[in-house]
């Protein structure tokens, strides 16, 4: 298989959404050079995904009206930025893209509860949307929990949503010498996580012909704007299903979880991509901005550490 081939044929039968992709783009490959894009350079970046400059004003646009971007001029020149309210969350989720999965369970549980009246209504939904999507779930009326929660994660969230000092935040652990039931079986009326499975089937079915492709001498004739193309597509198909996986410990996971396998696969084509597709975004940056900078020093920590 041709890497042109496969490229045409993902993007005929499943052409991703210019708004999201325009989010992949400005995570994957905007925030390492800065995290701001003349509208010239953008166009150019989405072009060959089939995005023109009308999908992509109408994106970004929508992207500005939530808060996700801003705009400014230079004449007639515009140019986007990650706000500073919406760079905390951009950050978080893409060093958890990057990272490992599942680390192993020690046995114990964190647990965030609010107390009677502690939030208002708007601030207990807040919480509630925020936490899930960080992969906690909710054990009991007014409790959310997760086994292997990351604290400094938990801590920005909750000062992000000004609760910070009104929750109560604990460590839960099995009794010993209690005949009580495993905590891991929480897991069970918690979590389903079989259509998170599908998806990471479904991304190993995708883009293991890729792989094999690359690994057949494929990636020393790809163009810097073809390895463009494969590593942004896949970092928008990866965080596709990895951003909806509850991220639980591998002891409680299905085995052989699929997730083990999705992330080997995504660090592999990563690997063989990366250093031809900065080719094309400093390219591509500097034709309208002479001075961008280069990728910073975090970029190359990706996957474990890219070579």
């Amino acid at each position: 298989m041709h890497c042109s081939d496969w490229i045409t044929d993902f993007l005929a039968h499943d052409p991703p959404r210019s708004k999201s992709l325009v989010v992949t783009i400005f995570g994957d490959a905007i925030v390492p050079h800065g995290g701001m894009v003349w509208l010239g350079s953008l166009i150019e970046l989405l072009a060959p995904f089939g995005v023109n400059d009308r999908l992509l004003r109408t994106a970004v646009f929508r992207l500005a009206q939530e808060g996700w971007l801003g705009a400014r001029r230079d004449g007639r020149r515009s140019a986007y930025a990650i706000t500073p309210d919406a760079m905390a969350r951009f950050s978080h989720a893409y060093r958890r893209i990057y990272a490992e999965p599942h680390a192993h369970w020690d046995g114990s549980w964190t647990l965030v509860i609010s107390g009677e009246g502690a939030l208002t209504p708007a601030e207990r939904t807040a919480v509630r949307k925020e936490l899930l999507w960080e992969g906690y779930s909710v054990i009991a009326p007014g409790i959310l929990g997760h086994p292997a929660a990351e604290p400094a994660a938990l801590a920005e969230v909750l000062a992000r949503l000004g609760v910070a000092g009104k929750l109560f935040v604990v460590r839960a652990a099995t009794v010993p010498g209690v005949g009580a039931r495993s905590l891991g079986d929480l897991v069970a009326s918690g979590w389903d996580v079989r259509e998170v499975a599908a998806g990471y089937g479904q991304f190993l079915t995708r883009f293991a012909p890729l792989a094999t492709a690359l690994d057949g001498g494929v990636a020393d004739q790809l163009t810097p704007e073809q390895a463009f193309v494969i590593r942004t597509l896949l970092i928008h198909a990866y965080r596709r299903v990895q951003l909806h996986d509850p991220q639980l410990p591998a002891e409680l996971l299905p085995a052989p979880w699929p997730g083990t396998q999705a992330y080997a696969l995504a660090r592999q084509l990563y690997l063989a991509v990366h250093t031809a597709a900065e080719q094309h975004i400093d390219s591509v940056l500097r034709r309208e901005d002479p001075e961008a900078p280069v990728a910073e020093a975090a970029f190359y920590a990706r996957f474990g550490g890219l070579r």
